[in-house]
């Protein structure tokens, strides 16, 4: 391989894993991060007049306000990742791989960072997470076609692209302890906006990806592919028209859909979790730990005033501290559950990367992991949503979203190896990215929308039971329209 080649399989793989560490940080910190920032927002309808427990409602998990800003927070950033995402696959085109993932790397650390130091408010917040969106989906298409074009021998290909992408579980996995630190060493950090609140730590640790990336930039090169014929004026101009056109329009409508059951999967059903077992009415567990972590950080406050001579902090105050508290405690726990879908992404990443150098058939290798989804996903949320009041552990819980993470996540390592092979050079850019953003980021995202929308206003059983009812529906797509999907051949790779 060589020092070069090992340099940009370490920097690509860097990039794989932020990408979803950055992705599902949200899943992991949604419910305390409306909490604390509708607080003043509660104590502005209070004082308008409204009762504290009508307002409180509002903005309660499956209140109102909490599922528009829940859907919105979810939507609008995969939107906007989905629109610019698709301007920056042409630019990836246009100007280069290399040049492109750097600044896209950048942007969404740099985002990620400022979302946890700076926003005092949910538009604020929207903004930033719209920028890591942006990042991120432009970074996945520019590492994809970078390591297409320099690894041009097929099985080493088929390995490189498959064990790089093995490292986006890796980001899952380690957002999940990084959740689980924060929640668990808060008080140890430094204040940021008069609290210690365990979804900023969380948020500020995705600008690591760039520190490493500063490091390495000088020594990677461009694709010699794209550079030479660049250089020659032999590349074409990259063109979303031509997507359409009658060699390529099965290509790109086929592997769009499909890429958004895949997505559908992961955000209608398996990106709720966290929140199933964290609602007030979620599981038992959780709801148990949360409220003890509660009781004790009131009376810790109470018994440090105490120490001092001076007077018990107000309710208001007590109450503040005691919901810091829980939603620490809270994310603490369902981050526990989060390690165990990634663990499961990772081995069924490991497992697409074995298989895909002795399976031929691309056909055959999406329906390994898509049919059997199809059915698990939906028969285990089902479970789910019957076992939250009831004895279900979650320790069966953790079994079960292993199996979810080792089916669903091993179909994103697909799309990664799949897609370079069906579009050619002057298109891998714009062809992917229009795969992955406007059928991924858009279309299977908006599975969250939808399950979300359904679930407003009821109770918490429902987001389990319509997380696998959207799942299914999105499942049974993607199985459908796998018959219309194009097996490439090794010689339609240009190099």
């Amino acid at each position: 391989m060589g020092t070069t080649r090992w340099l940009i399989c370490i920097i690509a793989s860097i990039g794989f894993a932020f990408d979803i560490y950055e992705l599902l940080m949200l899943p992991l910190i949604i419910k305390p991060v409306i909490a604390s920032l509708s607080a003043p927002l509660v104590q502005e309808l209070i004082s308008g007049g409204m009762s504290p427990a009508e307002a409180n409602a509002l903005w309660a998990p499956g209140g109102a306000e909490y599922v528009k800003w829940a859907r919105t927070l979810f939507f609008v950033p995969a939107l906007a990742g989905g629109v610019f995402g698709l301007l920056g696959g042409y630019l990836t085109d246009k100007l280069g791989r290399r040049r492109v993932l750097t600044f896209s790397i950048l942007l969404y650390a740099f985002a990620a960072f400022a979302a946890g130091a700076f926003a005092e408010t949910l538009p604020q917040l929207l903004f930033f997470r719209c920028l890591v969106f942006i990042g991120v989906c432009v970074e996945f298409v520019a590492a994809v076609a970078w390591l297409a074009e320099l690894f041009t021998e097929p099985k080493q290909r088929e390995k490189v692209l498959g064990y790089t992408q093995a490292f986006s579980s890796i980001g899952g996995l380690l957002v999940a302890l990084a959740n689980y630190y924060a929640a668990t060493y808060a008080n140890s950090f430094p204040e940021i906006h008069g609290g210690h609140e365990a979804w900023r730590y969380t948020l500020i640790s995705g600008v690591i990806p760039a520190i490493p990336l500063i490091l390495i930039r000088p020594f990677l090169p461009e694709s010699p592919a794209w550079a030479k014929k660049k250089a020659e004026g032999k590349l074409k101009r990259p063109s979303i028209k031509e997507l359409f056109s009658p060699q390529l329009v099965r290509t790109t409508v086929v592997t769009t859909l499909i890429f958004a059951a895949s997505y559908g999967l992961a955000f209608g059903a398996i990106q709720q979790l966290p929140q199933i077992l964290a609602w007030p009415k979620g599981h038992a567990e959780v709801k148990a730990v949360a409220a003890q972590a509660e009781q004790s950080a009131r009376n810790a406050a109470i018994e440090a005033a105490k120490a001092k001579g001076e007077p018990a902090p107000a309710e208001p105050v007590l109450t503040r501290i005691g919901k810091q508290a829980a939603g620490n405690a809270s994310d603490k726990e369902t981050s526990t559950v989060t390690k165990w879908q990634e663990i499961g992404g990772l081995a069924g990443r490991v497992l697409f990367a074995i298989l895909a150098v002795y399976i031929v058939s691309r056909r055959a290798m999406l329906r390994l992991f898509l049919i059997p989804a199809m059915i698990f996903v939906p028969v285990f949320f089902f479970w789910v949503a019957g076992s939250l009041e009831t004895a279900g552990s979650l320790a069966t819980i953790k079994w079960g979203i292993f199996l979810c993470g080792l089916l669903v996540v091993a179909q994103f390592s697909f799309w990664g190896n799949y897609i370079p092979l069906v579009f050619p050079m002057h298109l891998r850019g714009t062809g992917e990215s229009f795969a992955a953003n406007i059928g991924g980021r858009i279309l299977g995202t908006a599975a969250a929308f939808i399950t979300l929308t359904l679930s407003a206003g009821k109770p918490v059983t429902a987001l389990a039971t319509n997380g696998a009812v959207v799942a299914g529906i999105y499942a049974l797509i993607g199985v459908i329209l796998i018959f219309w999907l194009p097996e490439p051949k090794e010689e339609d790779l240009e190099h």
